[in-house]
């Protein structure tokens, strides 16, 4: 039988991040990345009703400086305008070329690029400061978005410098990085060597992989990568965050089902959290299309017309039924395929949410309670129904799919 798991010890890594980082209590870390900036108000309103309380945007160079030493926040500030009147934080992410300075939409890899880079970056944590902004230094530099290819040289420049910046124009801003695709190692320890640690709040990645593979499996790499971190960051550096800035599973003809992108995107949240990750960005908001074959049309919660897909569902009830819920521990069960999590409130109430990686099964979970009573089970996407407890023990039928119950004053046992 497994060990049990304390996640209360995980969350100990924490105790170093940035003020403006997310605690690790539902739904605060629960993000969603899009790809807009000025309207799409009915959008926002619909990402606020699903519990979602982080967007990820690019906030690109080239569009807002237009000439050189001159920014345009108009569409930025209208969507922090949005985003504040409904209660959701940003995480902009500083990227990409600007022909004033680069040619043939090079990533800035000159002196004169990198300057302006830099000061741009300052520029805008000052414009926005006080907006519990998130900033992220590129996307994924380790592939195809710098250019003309990859150099973790080139980047590591940029970042400290960006960093740099960032932090002299608002000594309090929350700084991230590098937004890798994947875990590429060579490219992360490489980053880290450089000392790139000692000027983040974060160190973000997105944990894509091969479609067959569940949220669960990114916790040797969230392991090994705290590991790097713990090598390589001076002091209290070393117990630096690790935040999953983007990971989304399509829905395309070669991708997953409905029903298994919404299984995904709750489990991704928990697994996360259970693996002391507070923010966790789900991509995407919306299908960017209509093309049952394209993979980038298809990752989204909600169709172009912004109808609910079940992923939505999932999120939402996920978000609704842990609302204030921290995750404790996991219970120890025979399956290692099995989850059963144990989550608290701030007043001690606790709440179980179990699903398995495997077939649908029965499991036993064994519940301390001086008498017989009828919890409410709420599964994935569906209305809740009760469930007997009886001689101790509750009996749930798992599924891909995370269920929901509440336990009232009851306890778990096995503390």
């Amino acid at each position: 039988m497994r060990a049990t798991w304390s996640v209360l010890a995980i969350f100990t890594l924490l105790s170093c991040r940035a003020a403006e980082l997310p605690e690790p209590v539902i739904p605060a870390g629960v993000g969603v990345n899009i790809h807009f900036v000025a309207g799409h108000e009915k959008d926002l309103d619909l990402i606020a009703a699903a519990g979602f309380k982080f967007v990820r945007m690019d906030f690109a160079w080239g569009g807002i400086e237009r000439k050189k030493g001159e920014y345009d926040w108009s569409g930025y500030e209208e969507l922090q305008a949005n985003l504040d009147r409904r209660g959701l934080r940003a995480l902009y992410i500083l990227d990409y070329s600007n022909g004033l300075y680069e040619r043939d939409n090079a990533s800035p890899q000159h002196s004169e690029s990198v300057e302006a880079f830099a000061r741009w970056a300052g520029a805008a944590a000052k414009h926005f400061q006080g907006r519990h902004v998130i900033w992220e230094v590129w996307n994924e530099p380790n592939i195809s978005f710098w250019r003309p290819k990859p150099d973790v040289q080139q980047y590591t420049a940029l970042c400290v410098a960006a960093c740099k910046a960032v932090r002299e124009a608002d000594p309090a801003a929350t700084i991230v990085a590098p937004a890798s695709s994947g875990f590429p190692w060579e490219f992360l320890e490489a980053l880290f060597k450089a000392g790139t640690l000692e000027h983040l709040d974060a160190v973000s990645v997105h944990p894509y992989r091969e479609y067959h593979r569940g949220p669960e499996t990114a916790a040797a790499d969230y392991r090994k990568l705290r590991e790097l971190i713990e090598r390589y960051a001076p002091g209290p550096k070393r117990k630096l965050p690790i935040l999953s800035g983007e990971w989304g599973y399509a829905t395309h003809q070669k991708g997953v089902s409905l029903e298994t992108q919404a299984a995904f995107a709750a489990r991704q949240q928990l697994s996360n959290l259970l693996e002391g990750v507070p923010l966790s960005i789900w991509y995407d908001w919306k299908n960017d299309g209509t093309d049952a074959k394209d993979a980038e049309h298809n990752f989204g919660t909600v169709l172009p017309d912004l109808a609910a897909k079940p992923s939505y569902q999932a999120i939402q009830l996920l978000t609704r039924e842990l609302s204030g819920y921290r995750i404790v521990r996991r219970m120890p069960l025979e399956n290692d395929e099995d989850y059963v999590l144990v989550c608290a409130d701030g007043k001690g109430m606790e709440k179980l949410t179990a699903w398995t990686t495997g077939e649908p099964h029965v499991v036993n979970v064994p519940i301390r309670h001086p008498f017989e009573k009828a919890l409410r089970i709420f599964p994935g996407t569906g209305p809740g129904f009760p469930r007997k407890l009886e001689k101790g023990r509750l009996t749930l039928e798992l599924s891909s799919l995370p269920q929901y119950v509440t336990l009232e004053t009851t306890s778990v046992r096995g503390e």
